[in-house]
């Protein structure tokens, strides 16, 4: 039988990344996202919902979370859902929830011209995408696509994906 565990998510950070580091010097950040969802009801009304997911990034992406992102900026996060449990310590009870574990992470626009540069990036496990550099054969242009001239192409040291 199979098994699909995977979510993506966009969506503006509530707060700011909360990095902390475990005991073996892995680092973990938790953010949360909200998400908007709009639509119109039966009577054509416009109805607008909010959800507030958690979501744990480590490693590399906990730390390029807590140097670049801030509360309000946008994110596209891919995970997998985690379900916690834990004793409540007042009532004694079971209790749990679900929560995401980012496996990949990227940089969006704001769109209100805010965000260190505007986005884009991204960062996936331990991997680091390096720039391909066009080749100068013509190949046929994809359907919307604008790729830039391959003699403009300008490397950055400071970027970090």
């Amino acid at each position: 039988m199979a098994n699909l565990n995977k979510v993506m998510l966009i969506g503006n950070l509530t707060r700011d990344p909360e990095l902390r580091y475990t005991p073996k010097g892995t680092a973990v950040a938790d953010i949360t996202l909200a998400i908007n969802r709009i639509w119109n009801n039966e009577q054509n009304v416009r109805q607008e919902e909010t959800i507030f997911v958690e979501v744990t990034l480590w490693g590399r992406q906990a730390e390029l979370a807590q140097q670049y992102l801030s509360k309000g900026r946008l994110a596209y996060i891919e995970g997998r859902l985690q379900m916690d449990t834990w004793d409540d310590k007042e009532t004694g009870k079971k209790r749990s929830k679900l929560k995401v574990i980012g496996e990949t992470l990227q940089f969006l626009p704001d769109g209100k011209g805010a965000g260190g540069g505007g986005g884009g990036g991204s960062h996936q496990g331990s991997q680091h995408q390096a720039p391909q550099q066009q080749s100068h054969r013509q190949a046929p242009q994809q359907q919307g696509a604008s790729p830039a001239p391959a003699d403009n192409f300008a490397e950055e040291d400071d970027i970090p994906f």
